[in-house]
């Protein structure tokens, strides 16, 4: 029996339920050749697919686009291929990069119930363990790459972690395969390709089953990992946060150190953000927990930024600029919002507005009410400083009389009601639970003035 088995594939596909469409992270090399060409020759209860992805970094990245649709239209398999735009940033590896640019990609592409994948094998699982031990990693990096896991609406399955290269190989040369040899895969300046091409060998010559025991001792981490995250599971609803998605500072500093990294760890993870390197986690379990409760201390990262408010810590994407520019705003139209702030829509207002940022004022938030500066509305709101200067501020076009802070409240006239309703979508910080989708807008007509 083949080591890649059409039949074994289809039933352990199969155990996963579902039946939305398997597309194979197709690149055209020799591993994901092998388990394209297995999945059609299995008993499949799901629609097969091919995604290819053309990174842009080799001359002949062109030529490997029409390999992988030539075959995929001899073996009737529906092909889907998407081409990246590469920038990483100062300091990121153009590796890593690429790699998470390529996931992205995939996530988009998959529909919900769908499953993408991969060819990764018994010698890639070794590796990623020895790069991992390199790294200094916990557990969780020495579990290496799971058989499953989520990803964009479906899922990312690893169904030849017990198959090796070799074993792959024997497959393809029996099938007479064609595929492509990527000549980045040689080049030993890459860490990856050095424990290929130079470690794993040696290891062999002495220890022949070396990558299969390697493998295993990430298969034994994989269950330290699980359980520390279920303990953390328990400890992180215990220190929940006043605000959704928040964790409580006095809370979380009442656990032991191991317990608040692991609570950290898994919070970040479950809101989708990548969990930062040994020095920023202890910066979060220590100076963030120790800042006063005015301070505003933040430990930022690649795609993640905590900050403290009060008694509450936030993982939020890097906040943008405080945008500069006064937007006229003419009411019956959507107001798009620069630097991603999402979009105001009013009604029950008929003069033209003006959205302005980060600047002074006062409002009164409850008609009747005693009129307020600005800080102390948003003290009051529990909006954090750091979000203030996002927050779009609506005036009276050639006026300084405010009528509303988009997401808090109206600012009202001493006797009248509200005269408006305004709406702001699409911001970063619904999940927040501080900002109001509607809130009423304040008279926005002759003798405004009067606050």
């Amino acid at each position: 029996m083949d080591a890649l088995d059409p039949e074994r594939l289809a039933a352990d596909l199969a155990a996963l339920g579902g039946r939305g469409r398997c597309w194979v992270a197709y690149s055209g090399g020799l591993d994901s050749s092998a388990l394209l060409h297995a999945l059609t020759l299995a008993p499949l209860t799901r629609p097969l697919g091919a995604i290819h992805i053309d990174h842009g970094l080799q001359p002949a990245a062109r030529a490997w686009r029409v390999h992988c649709r030539e075959h995929c239209r001899a073996l009737g398999v529906r092909f889907v291929a998407r081409a990246l735009a590469l920038s990483p940033p100062p300091g990121e590896s153009l590796e890593a990069h690429a790699r998470a640019a390529r996931y992205r990609a995939f996530g988009r592409v998959l529909g919900r119930d769908e499953l993408l994948l991969t060819a990764h094998h018994l010698d890639d699982q070794a590796e990623t363990l020895l790069l991992a031990l390199l790294r200094g990693s916990g557990v969780h990096g020495l579990a290496a790459m799971p058989g499953c896991a989520p990803l964009g609406r479906g899922r990312l399955v690893r169904p030849l972690l017990g198959v090796s290269r070799s074993q792959l190989l024997d497959y393809a040369r029996r099938h007479r395969l064609d595929w492509i040899d990527d000549p980045s895969n040689e080049v030993l300046c890459h860490d990856r390709n050095l424990l290929r091409h130079q470690v794993l060998p040696l290891l062999r010559t002495r220890w022949p089953a070396a990558p299969t025991t390697i493998a295993r001792s990430a298969a034994h981490c994989a269950e330290a990992a699980a359980l520390i995250d279920r303990q953390a599971g328990h400890d992180l609803a215990a220190v929940a946060g006043a605000v959704p998605g928040s964790l409580s500072v006095a809370a979380l500093a009442g656990l032991e150190c191991a317990a608040r990294r692991a609570v950290v760890r898994l919070w970040l993870r479950r809101q989708g953000f990548s969990v930062p390197g040994r020095a920023r986690l202890e910066r979060i379990v220590t100076e963030l927990l120790a800042a006063r409760a005015d301070a505003s201390p933040v430990v930022a990262w690649r795609d993640c930024e905590v900050r403290r408010y009060r008694d509450g810590l936030y993982a939020l994407t890097p906040l943008p600029m405080m945008p500069d520019e006064v937007l006229r705003w003419s009411p019956g139209a959507a107001l798009i919002l620069p630097q991603g702030l999402g979009e105001l829509q009013v009604t029950g207002v008929e003069v033209a507005l003006e959205v302005r940022f980060g600047v002074g004022g006062q409002c009164r938030p409850r008609p009747g009410g005693s009129r307020r500066s600005l800080k102390k509305v948003f003290q009051e709101a529990g909006v954090a400083p750091w979000l203030r200067p996002l927050v779009p501020l609506l005036f009276v076009a050639g006026t300084d009389r405010l009528v509303a802070i988009a997401g808090v409240c109206g600012c009202h006239q001493r006797d009248a009601g509200a005269s408006g309703r305004l709406r702001w979508s699409g911001h970063p910080w619904g999940a927040l639970g501080v900002f109001r989708e509607i809130c009423e807008v304040g008279r926005a007509t002759g003798g405004l003035g009067a606050q």
